[in-house]
């Protein structure tokens, strides 16, 4: 027992004397080990986006997306500004309303002219094309679908028509109302026709009428 227990005692004083040396101190593994579980815990408590550049470039882009969207949105809520004569009216504002396919009817008296547009509905319709601060005197709130053809009051059929085109104004506008219900009334158009023609695109239904492509005599420019 006793060489047994010599024999141990040998062999430490052998271990620490060749192997000690080699090895690190205690101190430094174990600040090192302490470090790196610090760092490990602050990352798990970090959000991961903020440590990852390519999620945050990605959530920039969302939210870039979003208010483009939205700012769209708001555009194309707002009232359609004019920035220079109208000839032709915003399809989406101004579809055109009949009142009446009633052909007899619309044929049986004179032709009426068109009804003044009241004060209020004058500026419904500048407000909703834009241009509420316009001298009035330079537009006509006209009837897209004149009266003369049973067009309706609805503001749905109302638009500012410029006057001071240099081609297709209002003026011209007149003369292709008086044209289609002459037609319509002496039984050479349906009335139908000519409403969905004068609403659909006022100036190629000139052009159709009077089979030219520049407004004819005073009108003409």
């Amino acid at each position: 027992m006793r060489e047994l227990e010599e024999a141990i005692e040998d062999y430490v004083r052998l271990h620490r004397r060749t192997l000690d040396p080699l090895l690190p101190e205690a101190a430094g593994p174990r600040a090192l080990l302490k470090a790196q579980l610090q760092e490990l815990s602050a990352q798990e408590e970090r959000p991961r986006y903020w440590l990852d550049p390519a999620v945050w470039r990605g959530l920039v882009a969302v939210v870039s997306v979003l208010a483009f969207t939205a700012a769209i949105g708001f555009l194309v809520r707002q009232p359609h500004a004019l920035t220079g004569p109208v000839t032709i009216p915003n399809a989406r504002l101004t579809p055109g309303v009949a009142a009446t396919a009633n052909r007899e009817g619309v044929c049986r008296e004179s032709p009426p002219k068109n009804k003044v547009v009241p004060i209020a509905v004058r500026r419904r319709v500048f407000g909703a094309y834009g241009i509420d601060g316009a001298d009035p005197g330079a537009y006509e709130v006209d009837y897209l679908i004149t009266p003369a053809l049973g067009g309706s009051d609805d503001i749905r059929n109302l638009w500012p028509q410029s006057y001071s085109a240099t081609t297709w104004n209002a003026r011209v506008k007149d003369a292709l109302e008086d044209r289609l219900r002459e037609l319509v009334c002496t039984g050479e158009l349906d009335l139908a026709t000519a409403q969905r023609d004068i609403s659909r695109d006022w100036i190629a239904a000139y052009k159709r009428y009077f089979h030219t492509e520049r407004p004819l005599g005073e009108f003409a420019h």
